[in-house]
């Protein structure tokens, strides 16, 4: 490794909820820089959860993101000429981030509604337990559980 590593960077709170997570999730939301866009698209995502279940949409937010978010994932590793998919466990800010990636991938995905609508359907569905993001997740570990004879490679 050259160099030495890049230092960790504090982010501040969001400003309605004062929440570091939802300031991160506005910042993967984030295209070209228009943070204020993603801020609006986040809030009235927010706003839509709060209405339609009648609940504390950070509850319902953290809720979704802790069942979104893996603790196991695939890395491929090379062995004697093979590539083997190797479960490794995967640390709590990276659990998150891909959690964030998957839940923005799903609402892009869906078609015909406003950014905020798709994204609030889709923290209501993973809330639920259900919907694409959770399905990625559910892949993702039973990829995991079929290559598990391979764990002994994670090193």
């Amino acid at each position: 490794m050259r160099g030495k590593p890049a230092t960790k960077r504090k982010i501040k709170p969001d400003s309605k909820f004062n929440q570091e997570n939802i300031a991160k999730f506005i910042n993967y939301i984030m295209e070209r820089g228009k943070k204020a866009t993603a801020e609006k698209i986040v809030y009235e995502a927010m706003d839509l959860i709060s209405q339609k279940t009648k609940l504390d949409p950070l509850d319902v937010f953290n809720t979704a993101m802790q069942n979104i978010s893996p603790s196991v994932e695939i890395k491929g590793k090379r062995v004697g000429g093979a590539n083997y998919q190797v479960p490794v466990a995967v640390r709590s800010e990276r659990s998150l981030t891909l959690g964030s990636r998957w839940l923005i991938a799903a609402a892009k995905a869906r078609k015909g509604k406003k950014m905020a609508e798709k994204l609030a359907d889709e923290v209501i569905n993973a809330y639920n337990n259900e919907g694409t993001a959770i399905k990625k997740k559910q892949d993702t570990y039973r990829m995991a559980e079929a290559n598990r004879a391979f764990a002994h490679f994670s090193r």
